[in-house]
């Protein structure tokens, strides 16, 4: 094993799973704390500064939430890229 292949960092095909379940994780996680963040804006009063920061916090985890399959993507491509970049490394060098 050359230098450049013991030094080398990032995902393997291996750490789909982790990946993958970290996501799914991170998925009920996000839809958990959206409910609860709604039923406590629901207690409280119009036009109030609680109320304002609740509304805020539903919308901003609202846009991290739908970010996902973008990082889903991002992450498979990155995978699937490396996995190529190595096979090809190996192969021609």
């Amino acid at each position: 094993m050359n230098k450049l292949e013991k030094s080398k960092k990032g995902f393997q095909l291996g750490d789909m799973l982790g990946i993958g379940m970290t996501l799914v994780v991170l998925g009920i996680g996000l839809a958990y704390g959206l409910q609860v963040v709604a039923d406590v804006r629901d207690d409280m009063t119009a036009d109030t500064a609680e109320r304002n920061a609740t509304e805020k916090t539903i919308e901003g985890v609202g846009k991290l939430a739908n970010k996902l399959p973008t990082i889903v993507t991002i992450i498979v491509a990155a995978i699937i890229i490396g996995i190529l970049v190595r096979y090809l490394w190996i192969k021609y060098n």
